[in-house]
C-alpha cells in the first residue's frame, strides 16, 4: 500500500522546492511522484507542424523522490507521516502519525 497516493496535498521537505505545497497528480513509478507546481524545469521544444505543438523553451514539470515530500495534515498545519490501521472489518486505511486521524481518499 502506497503512503503517498494521487490527490494528496503534500510539502516538499529538501531541495529547491523546500516548504511549497503541491497536490500530487501521478506516480511515475514506485518511488517517484509528479507534484503540480513543483520542481519545474525548462526544456527545449522542437515544433511539431504535424501534432501542432509550437517551438520554444517550455515549463514542465520533472518527478520527485518520495522521500522528498510528506503528506500534509491540515489539522496541524504541518507535515506529517503516515502510518497504515486495520478497522474491525479487516479494511486498510491510512492515518496520521502524529493525532491518529483518518487521512480522507480525495
Amino acid at each position: 500500500m502506497n503512503k503517498i497516493r494521487k490527490g494528496d496535498q503534500v510539502i516538499v521537505l529538501t531541495g529547491r522546492d523546500k516548504g511549497k505545497q503541491g497536490v500530487v497528480s501521478a506516480r511515475t513509478d514506485d518511488s517517484h511522484l509528479l507534484i503540480d507546481g513543483i520542481n519545474l524545469v525548462k526544456k527545449h521544444a522542437k515544433p511539431n507542424p504535424m501534432k501542432g505543438t509550437t517551438g520554444g523553451i517550455v515549463e514542465k514539470a520533472m518527478p520527485i523522490h518520495q522521500s522528498n515530500v510528506a503528506i500534509f495534515n491540515a489539522a496541524t498545519g504541518k507535515a506529517d507521516r503516515v502510518g497504515i490501521k486495520v478497522n474491525a472489518d479487516g479494511t486498510r486505511v491510512r492515518v496520521f502519525k502524529s493525532n491518529g486521524a483518518e487521512i480522507k481518499v480525495a
